[in-house]
């Protein structure tokens, strides 16, 4: 059976970037249900730092990654939604993505565009589906509502910033510096909070005339969890979906005040089914196709660089999407 060399990172212990090694692994042939892709580019998410330092279990040793773009080469049996040849984009497990090119299953692709490049298929697909379950399905935004969005010139956030545009939302967003602050409005956000030197929820509270946010959308998570809660209006939501910050710890549940709702949405059960996930990415290729949404690519670097990568990830010097070319 004829089997291809391709570079990869593997880690074999929990720890910083520099437990991420790029070395040569052996590819066969894929199996039922199973197909070889051929990446492009490679996504770089926040939730790959996650299985790194252990908040979300690896089975080591481990690759890591969970999107990517490139082309089909060989595809097992059973396999019917994607052919050989054909371009595809993916965001979801196996972790493996940081990765020349690797066999894992078919059920996450879906075909990419011809308008939509490998570079940007790479950088969207985990972000921009994100996005499009926070905005459309777990808090439903409605033109007329406020909200907040925490980390609003990340990569999730300024596609947000610009979806949220789209559907008439009034946006309050939070950075970390008045550079991420001036790229936070220039894709859509109204009001642009500088955490570092503003209190956020007095400062919230002040942009809404005291009334509060319909929703908070929070990413960071640990730091950021009580002031988020303090944002809301009555009967308000927060959605805690990521945790930049560290965990949120233990909470008793009086802290939601007797009226205010609060969930912990993941992409994984939005996009569980091939009927789900094609309407996901479906509306997130339009939306782009259609110039609604830019998805910014602000780092490139090569596969080799992945410790790199994952040091300006984690001390957040980055902005918009991070690419990592095989």
């Amino acid at each position: 059976m004829e089997k291809k060399v391709v570079r990869a990172v593997r880690l074999d212990q929990l720890g910083g970037p520099e437990v991420l090694q790029l070395v040569n692994v052996e590819l066969g042939q894929p199996g039922p249900g199973e197909v070889l892709v051929r990446h492009h580019a490679v996504g770089l998410n926040y939730i790959d730092v996650y299985g790194r330092i252990g908040l979300y279990a690896l089975n080591l040793p481990s690759g890591l990654g969970l999107e990517a773009a490139g082309v089909v080469e060989a595809i097992g049996a059973g396999v019917s939604h994607v052919a050989v040849g054909d371009r595809v984009a993916y965001a979801g497990g196996p972790v493996g993505a940081y990765s020349e090119a690797r066999i894992m299953p078919a059920k996450p692709l879906v075909k990419l565009p011809d308008s939509i490049s490998f570079e940007t298929g790479a950088a969207m697909m985990l972000k921009g589906m994100t996005v499009q379950y926070l905005l459309r399905r777990t808090f439903p935004v409605q033109a007329g509502q406020t909200i907040l969005f925490h980390a609003a010139a990340g990569g999730v956030g300024l596609i947000a910033m610009q979806w949220a545009r789209k559907l008439g939302v009034t946006v309050i967003g939070t950075v970390g510096s008045d550079e991420k602050a001036e790229l936070a409005k220039a894709h859509g956000c109204d009001h642009v909070i500088v955490y570092s030197r503003e209190n956020f929820v007095e400062r919230t509270k002040e942009l809404t005339n005291g009334r509060g946010v319909d929703v908070v959308y929070d990413s960071i998570g640990k730091d950021t969890f009580d002031g988020s809660l303090d944002c809301l209006v009555k009967f308000g939501t927060l959605v805690s979906f990521g945790n930049a910050s560290g965990p949120v710890p233990p909470m008793p549940l009086t802290k939601l005040k007797g009226h205010l709702f609060l969930t912990r949405p993941s992409l994984m059960p939005y996009t569980d089914t091939r009927e789900e996930l094609d309407s996901t990415a479906g509306e997130l290729f339009e939306r782009v196709s259609a110039g609604d949404v830019h998805i910014r690519i602000d780092q490139r670097l090569p596969l080799a660089e992945i410790q790199q990568a994952h040091i300006d990830l984690e001390s957040r010097r980055t902005t918009g999407c991070t690419v990592l070319l095989p």
